[in-house]
């Protein structure tokens, strides 16, 4: 019992907003835009703020949200360590790598979602080869959109029980 209030002490403000709402709604929706500090889920809006680029700020949430290592994360979102401080410099990022941004944000809301909001639990599995994903882990696959639907589909069968 400990340690599920060690753990919910934890979460950012960031997780505990898509907890909320993915708890009171019971879906995903675009609530996963709270891990990289939005509070807006208006498609339009989220679409606009993708297309000026996101702050760079959006992804010090991601990585402070998720946990997940830097370096894979980078990999996930496809920018070099060199791009990302020049992005930092410049405080915004350029819309295709907020896109993968975003990208790599619905999938940690989707795998939180699979396993109840935990969040360990979620970058442990996030992190890991899966055999039903051909041994590569869903990080790695999650760097193409391809690649994330896929990731998807796999935790929509792992929801219903369905064998992979």
């Amino acid at each position: 019992m400990q340690e599920a209030t060690t753990s919910k002490n934890r979460e950012s403000p960031d997780t505990r907003e898509f907890l909320q709402r993915f708890q009171a709604t019971g879906t995903v929706g675009l609530y996963y835009v709270a891990f990289l500090g939005m509070r807006t889920y208006v498609v339009g809006r989220i679409l606009e703020n993708v297309q000026r680029g996101l702050p760079y700020k959006s992804w010090d949430h991601l990585l402070g949200n998720t946990e997940i290592d830097k370096d894979q994360l980078l990999r996930m979102v496809q920018i070099t360590a060199r791009t990302l401080s020049r992005r930092k410099e410049e405080g915004r990022l350029e819309p295709d790598e907020s896109d993968r941004l975003l990208r790599a944000s619905r999938l940690f809301a989707y795998a939180l979602a699979l396993f109840e909001g935990q969040a360990d639990a979620a970058r442990h599995w996030l992190t890991t080869a899966q055999p039903a994903l051909g041994n590569v882990s869903p990080v790695e696959l999650g760097a193409t959109e391809i690649g994330a639907r896929e990731v998807e589909a796999l935790i929509g069968r792992l929801e219903h029980g369905i064998p992979s």
